[in-house]
């Protein structure tokens, strides 16, 4: 089957890249391109240098030499940009000359500072012109009313010219008009038109975005169920009709006779380039402005997710010139609507060349050298010291991964990479930070609203991988002034639920129900909780006015918030799996309406995804060194990683104990993440352990430096990754995502599906519905009682467990029992199925500090039922290592949930036992201890019985 992208090339359009960085020439990458994909030419833009700048060490060479100390900022990004310009050049001038100059070429802009500066764009063009010294180079010019008669100069000039930020048709037709008459000009002064080229870049997906957004805001008002029919056609289809029209006029324009005149003098036709064609609507097709937009004398310049998207999966017909008709309804339908598309056009122009000016900014501060330390690519800061076998089998599957293309693979969703199951169709996440940067106007209104909205508090009812970015958001920032204190409900327990609600005034609070598929229990039955009780505080009618939603397209929660007239619905991406979702709008949501720098945080991520790109040597690239090191180390034994971060960031190891384990954690393999376990002395550690080390170098903790150290000196292999300051936890966010997805790769797995995660939901639903039906969970007998507390367990534990205990029962002989059951390599968790505060959590952390070091076992914590969709995963289908303390208690009230005959605390207690069942049903070896209704005396009590049972006075 022929490559679909080499096959576009048969219906007339040329294929070319909208990305450029130094690695991506020198790795040979963009020579496998053209031979393999048939490109056809490049783009660039200061955006794209600036992230390689500050991802990679692709450009210390310059900006470290000496005679860069004497340059000014603009002057050390050109020296950059030629040279990398220039080879590009050289690569494509095969095609420049194949083609007969119709393809093979470079695209470099001037300065968007010079976007309304005539003469000025005029003179930085020509000296950019004479600078690079390559035929194929095209300078990129905007469509500003001061761009138009630069284009026409330039042409005049002989200079190629890629007219670039084109959004209306009636300047589009301008840039043609300049074009024709600078080839006039040039032809008066004998210059050879068929060595002047340009193309009219119109960028696509940019318009659906902004009328996507009207629409959505008319619907919200709109009652008529014709006008709500009429808005919702027009969605997705703007951008194309537009699109489709402006070909029209390009075919016209060929047509008429100063164009005929200027072709026979061997003129080259200015071709329409479609640009920003990367798809930005989650539920749209990820190929839609290029599958749609496919028609003779036109150009896709594509970034590298569509490219590989549409290689995957691209579909091929004449599609530029079918249904003309539907193109002219649309835009009729759009006037019926009352939506300006000159005023949307009007003001595109004026925010893409604000976005530009603020990249350049950005880059020039990028390659500022004045009084700075030597360059040093900020995500290169991860070290690693490993014992001598780690570090060669390390070493060789590097080796492996960049002779295999293996990155490569990963980044066009190869499923062959893993299991050749449907991996591939998981891989959103690789594309969502320019996806999310393409709706700030979006998020920055939302931030605005809840800003304005005066609201004291913001609640976020989720689970797993819709509420633990949240919850780190939450704990790394606090609470911004001006903003909502956001607040994370993801726990059944009453007791939590109270806890939650005491904390609100919920006449003042906005609460975001977050759940990717819309039917997880949790979120739903917390909705109908908080919803009952807003209803009560609010009325009926002003209630889903204090709600927004994040659910996938589709979804039942998404039709519910229509139907109660929630105040946002926010979409997911099908494509990202929950735990690979920090940021999509399950973590940006959250993080806008709590006041958070969103296109900081999406800029620090975006970074990182630059230096994780196929482009980079595997060697300098962050994501995949620390998943090879995470996957090869599993393979030879070392599989806890324990997680240590600075005090500042210390929240973010909740996220990444779901990440890794949900993603590895299966198939009797798996990655088992070690999370808040205070770091103690060398000795109390086996050699099943990696260390990886967060340091905040804002803020670091000099125990935590003196700790990690000592490991290093002891041999044990430490992981060193700094983060520079808050924001760039986001970086850490995707960083982490490439690295489980290496990992997986490595293990043998499929990182992308949690199997075991539903069979713990289908024991719970069995549970709930026993109890629906009865009025009662089944009744269960204990193993032992003492003092109100009680142990449970199924058959085959409790006869290991009664031959260990022997004639002489108590609860220190049942646990000294079960704790004795742990060997070297083994792990040892507790669940507490209670509670989740700072009382509770420092007695279950000193039993497991307890058993470590009396053990010399990793130790994890978790509360329930939280950590269900979270480690649930790896320590039911990862190895069978585990060693299982669960902890649960009589609830001392209950509550109600509305609409159901179970409670919040029969929902838990179904998910606990669901929770043991599944367990034991996989011959874990797992104790269940059951707590009276004195939960704090009864789990200092057993705190005492886990330290007699250890030895310990």
């Amino acid at each position: 089957m022929k490559n679909p992208l080499k096959a576009l090339r048969d219906y007339g359009q040329s294929v070319w890249l909208d990305y450029i960085r130094r690695s991506l020439i020198t790795s040979g990458g963009l020579k496998r391109l053209l031979e393999e994909d048939g490109l056809r030419g490049i783009t660039s833009n200061p955006s794209i240098f600036e992230k390689a700048i500050v991802g990679s060490s692709d450009y210390c060479d310059i900006l470290e030499a000496p005679e860069s100390a004497g340059l000014d900022a603009k002057a050390i990004y050109e020296r950059i940009a030629v040279r990398d310009i220039q080879d590009a050049a050289d690569i494509l001038r095969p095609v420049y000359l194949e083609s007969k100059r119709i393809d093979g070429y470079v695209s470099m802009e001037v300065s968007p500072q010079l976007a309304h500066n005539t003469k000025g764009t005029v003179e930085e063009a020509r000296r950019l012109w004479k600078t690079v010294g390559r035929e194929n180079l095209m300078i990129k010019v905007p469509g500003t009313a001061e761009g138009i008669p630069a284009i026409e100069q330039l042409i005049s000039e002989g200079i190629n010219v890629n007219v670039t930020l084109l959004f209306a048709r009636d300047t589009y037709q301008k840039a043609a008009a300049a074009y024709l008459s600078g080839l006039e000009k040039h032809s008066q002064h004998g210059g050879d038109l068929s060595k002047v080229a340009s193309v009219a870049s119109f960028f696509v997906s940019r318009i659906d975005t902004a009328v996507d957004s009207l629409v959505t805001e008319r619907l919200k008002a709109s009652t008529k169920p014709g006008e709500r029919v009429a808005l919702r056609a027009l969605l997705g289809k703007v951008a194309i009709a537009n699109a489709k029209k402006a070909y029209q006029n390009y075919l016209k324009i060929c047509q008429g006779a100063p164009w005929r005149e200027l072709s026979a003098r061997g003129a080259l036709p200015q071709r329409l380039l479609w640009a920003s064609t990367g798809t930005k609507n989650p539920s749209y097709r990820d190929v839609l402005y290029v599958e749609e937009l496919i028609g003779p004398d036109t150009v896709n310049t594509m970034p590298p997710a569509t490219l590989d998207a549409f290689r995957d999966h691209g579909h091929l017909r004449p599609s530029l010139t079918e249904d003309l008709d539907a193109a002219f309804d649309t835009m009729d339908t759009l006037g019926l609507a009352r939506i300006s598309l000159e005023e949307v056009t009007d003001k595109l122009l004026v925010e893409g060349v604000k976005q530009f000016e603020e990249a350049f900014a950005k880059l020039l501060e990028a390659t500022d050298r004045k009084g700075k330390a030597p360059a040093q690519p900020k995500f290169r800061r991860q070290t690693v010291k490993l014992p001598e076998p780690l570090f060669a089998a390390v070493k060789t599957t590097l080796e492996d991964w960049s002779l295999g293309g293996k990155v490569q693979r990963l980044w066009a969703r190869d499923a062959s990479l893993w299991t050749g199951k449907d991996e591939g169709r998981w891989l959103d996440w690789l594309g969502i930070t320019e996806n999310r940067m393409a709706h700030l106007g979006d998020l920055l209104r939302l931030s605005a609203a809840a800003k304005k909205s005066g609201c004291k508090h913001a609640l976020l009812l989720g689970m797993g991988g819709s509420s633990l970015c949240p919850e780190v958001l939450r704990m790394t920032f606090g609470r911004l002034k001006g903003f909502p204190e956001l607040h994370v409900l993801d726990s059944t327990d009453p007791a939590q639920v109270k806890t939650r609600e005491k904390q609100l005034d919920l006449a003042s609070t906005l609460f975001i129900v977050s759940s990717k598929s819309g039917s997880t229990l949790e979120p739903n039955i917390f909705k109908q909780y908080f919803f009952s009780l807003v209803q009560k505080a609010v009325g009926k009618k002003e209630a889903g006015k204090r709600f927004v939603a994040i659910t996938d397209p589709g979804s039942k929660l998404q039709l519910t918030a229509e139907q109660e007239g929630f105040l946002y619905v926010f979409p997911g991406v099908p494509g990202i799996g929950g735990r690979y979702s920090a940021l999509s709008n399950f973590g940006i949501v959250p993080a806008a309406i709590m006041g958070l720098d969103v296109p900081k945080l999406l800029d620090r991520a975006e970074a990182m995804v630059h230096a994780c790109t196929p482009s980079v040597p595997v060697e300098e690239n962050p994501g995949v060194m620390l998943g090879t090191l995470l996957g090869v180390a599993h393979n030879h034994g070392r599989d806890k990683i324990t997680l240590v971060a600075s005090p500042g960031i210390y929240g973010l190891g909740a996220w990444l104990e779901q990440l890794l384990a949900e993603s590895t954690g299966k198939l009797g393999k798996g990655l088992i993440p070690v999370d808040r376990e205070a770091l103690g002395a060398p000795s109390v550690y086996g050699n099943d352990r990696v260390f990886v080390y967060l340091r905040l170098e804002s803020g670091p903790d000099a125990a935590q430096d003196a700790a990690v150290e000592a490991l290093e000196r002891a041999g044990q292999p430490v992981v060193r990754i700094a983060v520079p300051d808050l924001y760039d936890i986001a970086a850490e966010f995707f960083r982490w995502e490439i690295a489980t997805a290496v990992a997986g790769s490595i293990i043998g797995i499929n990182p992308f599906d949690q199997p075991d995660v539903e069979a713990s939901k289908v024991a719970t639903r069995k549970l709930t519905s026993e109890y629906e039906r009865t009025g009662k969970l089944p009744p269960e007998s204990p193993l032992y009682e003492e003092g109100g507390i009680q142990l449970f367990t199924d058959e085959k534990n409790a006869t290991a467990l009664r031959a260990a205990v022997g004639s002489r029962p108590s609860l220190v002989a049942w646990i000294r029992a079960h704790l004795e059951r742990l060997k070297a390599g083994d792990y040892f968790t507790v669940q507490g199925y209670v509670e989740m505060n700072q009382s509770h959590e420092r007695v279950l952390q000193a039993m497991r500090h307890a058993v470590r070091d009396s053990k010399r076992v990793a130790t994890c914590l978790g509360f329930g039922p939280r950590f269900l969709h979270s480690t649930g995963q790896a320590y039911k289908g990862g190895p069978n290592s585990g060693v299982f303390l669960q902890v649960t208690c009589n609830d001392a009230s209950d509550i109600a949930v509305p609409g159901q005959k179970y409670t919040f605390g029969v929902v838990k207690a179904a998910q606990a036992r669901g929770d043991f069942e599944v367990l034991t049903e996989r011959n874990r070896r797992a104790l269940r201890v059951h707590l009276g209704g004195r939960v704090k005396k009864d789990l200092a009590k057993l705190e005492e019985v886990v330290k007699k049972a250890l030895g310990i006075d």
